[in-house]
């Protein structure tokens, strides 16, 4: 009798930003704790400086066969000019075209731009539970849809 092969669950790669150290570090144990809740595994966790350097590592790990999906933590502060929102859309766009680019899914849990540090610590375990589920979703919907 053959034994059943498990499937393993969806390989997730984790890129999370240095600035607000304390902050995505709690970032990342929710994160974490919510792919094992959906059986993922997580393959690689870089880290980047800040959210402008996240959009080239995700680039990167999406273009290996070994990662199915990219989450991305982080927290753009709101400052005294438009710096932050600038570099907001600009990290957002590129996150959305690496996504379209290779055709796997990119979980947003960046908090901002613009957010105080009131609210990125009242967002940060939400944020980063959400965007895994994002990406665990889309996964799922990739699936479903090949299955038609």
């Amino acid at each position: 009798m053959k034994k059943a092969v498990k499937k393993a669950g969806p390989r997730l790669a984790i890129v999370a930003a240095d600035f607000h150290e304390a902050l995505t570090l709690d970032m990342l144990a929710s994160a974490n704790a919510e792919a094992r809740e959906f059986g993922a595994r997580i393959t690689e966790t870089l880290r980047v400086s800040g959210c402008y350097e996240a959009p080239l590592m995700v680039e990167r790990l999406l273009a290996q066969r070994r990662v199915d999906a990219v989450v991305v933590l982080g927290c753009i502060e709101r400052g005294e000019t438009l710096h932050g929102e600038v570099m907001g859309h600009v990290v957002h766009r590129a996150l959305v075209d690496a996504s379209l680019r290779h055709d796997k899914p990119v979980g947003l849990g960046i908090i901002g731009p613009g957010a105080t540090p009131e609210q990125a610590d009242a967002r940060k375990n939400s944020s980063a539970r959400a965007a895994v589920r994002a990406v665990m979703r889309s996964l799922a919907a990739a699936v479903a849809s090949e299955s038609k």
